[in-house]
């Protein structure tokens, strides 16, 4: 299993610049960042430092969106970095949550994130592509390699990743919820004629390395506020009760009375009162080294290749070193 580090690109961004190295140095493989250019710094020119300032770590988004970036400007990004640093990039990507809505828009549809997915990998990897009826191409790429992986909840977008993308993007370490999501994903990717071990498939969560669980949960209970933004979509679309969504998954945002994106993603979010310690332990990993190490097992077995650790609390540091002084060696 690989580890991967999410942050957020914070001001002053040297010290993301500086955790990202310390990350790679504990082991993980891959460093993350949000892209909601709002609420946060730049993550593109951030992500230049930190491949200067690192060795072999892959950097990426988690997740950028079609609609706050022009597709070729994405690719552009990353084909850039590419060539600057080797293919050390992963785009992630999905139909947009903060990014778009702190300025007034909404998540884009499937078919536009289809179109922009193929486009951007295409690009990125010197391939031309039909804009609107104009044939474009990135002249300057040469032997460009871009993985594109989706994020995704709902029964169509899983099918989406499993048929197109590289790679799936899970934001929650719930086993039951996961299980139930790979095997769609899976599902998808063969019925599309693809060998369904050629999805990579990454969970997303925060890890908080503690005996004391009252105050771990306390500074995860932010995650469950984020995911249920994406679960409230799905209530919207496919209703409370649905074959095609779990109910393990809808039943704890009926008291969720609305969302501050002001305090997106922070420990202590006010919004996400709501969210109850069961899903906290659920969705998330709280809790001494060994219930970590077990909870990645499960998962492991399930077939998530990557756990990577969303460090949005107050012990981002001490949890990297947990994480590589006790937790990636088990599980590597």
């Amino acid at each position: 299993m690989d580890f991967g580090i999410v942050l957020q690109t914070d001001p002053p961004a040297k010290e993301v610049v500086t955790r990202m190295a310390r990350a790679e140095q504990a082991g993980f493989r891959y460093g993350w960042t949000f892209d909601s250019c709002v609420l946060w710094q730049e993550p593109f020119v951030i992500y230049s430092q930190i491949l200067e300032h690192t060795t072999d770590l892959i950097v990426g988004s988690m997740v950028t969106n079609p609609r706050t970036r022009d597709w070729t400007v994405t690719a552009s990004g990353f084909a850039t970095l590419n060539e600057m640093f080797g293919n050390r990039t992963v785009c992630g990507i999905g139909r947009g949550d903060s990014a778009v809505r702190v300025t007034g828009g909404k998540p884009t549809t499937l078919t536009e994130l289809g179109a922009a997915m193929h486009a951007i990998k295409e690009l990125a990897e010197g391939r031309e592509v039909d804009l609107a009826g104009t044939p474009v191409r990135l002249p300057w790429v040469t032997d460009g390699q871009l993985p594109v992986w989706m994020g995704a909840y709902g029964p169509k977008a899983l099918a989406m990743a499993g048929a197109q993308a590289d790679g799936f993007i899970l934001q929650l370490a719930d086993p039951y919820l996961t299980e139930w999501m790979v095997k769609h994903v899976r599902d998808a990717a063969a019925a599309a004629g693809r060998n369904p071990d050629d999805v990579t498939i990454c969970v997303a969560a925060p890890a908080y390395v503690s005996d004391d669980l009252a105050h771990g949960r306390d500074q995860c209970r932010w995650f469950g506020g984020m995911v249920g933004n994406h679960v409230a979509d799905l209530v919207t679309r496919y209703g409370e009760s649905s074959d095609l969504v779990p109910q393990e998954l809808t039943e704890y945002i009926k008291g969720r009375a609305g969302y501050d994106y002001s305090h997106h993603g922070r420990a202590g979010n006010p919004s996400t009162d709501f969210v109850p310690d069961a899903i906290v332990d659920r969705f998330c990993l709280v809790g001494p080294v060994e219930a970590h190490i077990e909870k990645l097992q499960l998962l492991r077995d399930i077939g998530v290749d990557q756990f990577a650790v969303y460090d949005m609390h107050d012990a981002k540091d001490a949890t990297i070193d947990a994480y590589g002084e006790h937790i990636i060696p088990a599980l590597s």
